[in-house]
């Protein structure tokens, strides 16, 4: 698997794709991809991420200074009250910088949070003391299954220690950074095990500013993996069935609304592209999947499937221009 470095001078935006960059969705949350590496191989992975990934063919990584210029210039625009989420389709932990990120984030005027989504596999006391130094507010912890078997199965790597990332999750409690636990629910193979989690959640404290969990359903995607015979619920079950019956049981709010983080509706960045919509590319790096390519025009880039080509100027059809993401065919 290649990697790429999105810096200054490689002349390659920092918004249009999903794999890095800064994504804007009409709100104060900005999502910032420093990358997207990962060091799992979850079996219900929405982005087949991970070492032993079947479709993946490059990670990319971005300049750190580049990155933090280009959340600025977003901020600025979105005003007061922003909160930086740093996630990726991999681990954030991975990003070399990942400290001083949090650190420039949060020197940034508009910016009020900073959190970050973790699998808390390389997290430990120093990192998350260095974290919280930096100014981070808040960990989203990815925890599936407290049973070692069942998590060690839902890693999908063999030296994955619950104990250990269990461990984490009480020295992010002692920390001033706050804790959201955040498992993925998965019919049939982690249902006793989500109730385990809230167990534990409550347990140790988490949620001293924001609520302790984060329940997530389990989705099929096209270029996802997919446990055996798992049936994704459809989402009228899993909030007023599933959701409600967890709440009866542990006397919390589980169904999370934006207002739970302080997530407002502000005005998006513009769309450059119109779906449908007839535009030349230049080709400036190779994309996530095989087969594609990663464009650049009017200072955005274009995510072009089935490129015929590898290098130079393409003319493409933009396909989907959701929340600035832009996904391309050949015209």
């Amino acid at each position: 698997m290649s990697l790429v470095r999105i810096t200054r001078e490689s002349g390659i935006p920092l918004v249009g794709c999903l794999y890095f960059g800064v994504i804007d969705r009409g709100s104060n949350l900005l999502q910032i991809r420093p990358g997207c590496n990962c060091n799992l191989n979850c079996p219900f992975c929405s982005v087949d991420a991970g070492p032993k990934s079947r479709t993946r063919v490059t990670n990319y990584e971005v300049e750190l200074d580049y990155l933090v210029e280009a959340v600025e210039e977003i901020a600025h625009f979105k005003g007061p009250g922003v909160e930086c989420h740093i996630d990726s389709p991999g681990e954030p932990m991975l990003y070399p910088q990942i400290t001083e990120l949090v650190q420039k984030l949060k020197a940034i005027e508009e910016v009020a949070v900073v959190s970050m989504q973790s699998n808390g596999t390389i997290l430990d006391e120093l990192k998350i003391k260095k974290l919280e130094k930096a100014g981070l507010d808040r960990i989203n912890l990815s925890i599936h299954a407290l049973s070692p078997k069942l998590a060690k199965y839902l890693s999908g790597v063999p030296w994955f220690d619950i104990e250990k990332v269990k461990e984490v999750a009480w020295k992010i409690v002692e920390s001033d950074i706050d804790l959201l636990v955040a498992p993925v629910y998965i019919p049939g193979v982690n249902d006793e095990e989500v109730c385990e989690v809230i167990k534990f959640a409550l347990q140790i404290g988490a949620g001293k500013r924001w609520p302790p969990l984060g329940i997530q359903k389990f989705e099929h995607y096209r270029l996802g993996r997919t446990p055996s015979k798992v049936k994704a619920q459809n989402w009228w079950r899993f909030y007023n069935i599933t959701m409600r019956e967890w709440e009866k049981q542990f006397s919390i709010p589980l169904r999370l609304k934006p207002q739970d983080f302080g997530i407002v509706k502000r005005p998006m960045i513009p769309i450059i592209f119109e779906r449908k919509e007839k535009a030349r590319v230049e080709i400036m790096a190779p994309g996530w999947v095989g087969g594609e390519q990663l464009g650049v025009a009017r200072n955005r880039v274009v995510s072009v499937m089935h490129c015929p080509v590898k290098t130079g100027s393409v003319r493409v059809q933009i396909v989907s221009n959701k929340h600035n993401i832009y996904v391309a065919v050949p015209a």
